[in-house]
């Protein structure tokens, strides 16, 4: 998953849900694309969060 993708992914949730406690499991659609070549797709957004906290934690940063 492409790292640009994902953080737009989670900037989305963000402005829809005012936070980043997204649960595990969750995936978040995403469009991408203009005009007609507009596609979804779908991102596995809470193991992305999650492996994002997990190699912060690794680096000794503390994920907020």
């Amino acid at each position: 998953m492409a790292s640009k993708v994902s953080y737009a992914a989670a900037q989305q949730y963000y402005q829809r849900e005012g936070h980043l406690r997204v649960p595990r499991k969750h995936t978040e659609t995403i469009i991408s694309g203009e005009g007609e070549a507009q596609q979804a797709q779908e991102l596995k957004l809470g193991a992305w969060i999650s492996n994002q906290r997990s190699r912060a934690a690794i680096l000794g940063m503390r994920w907020a």
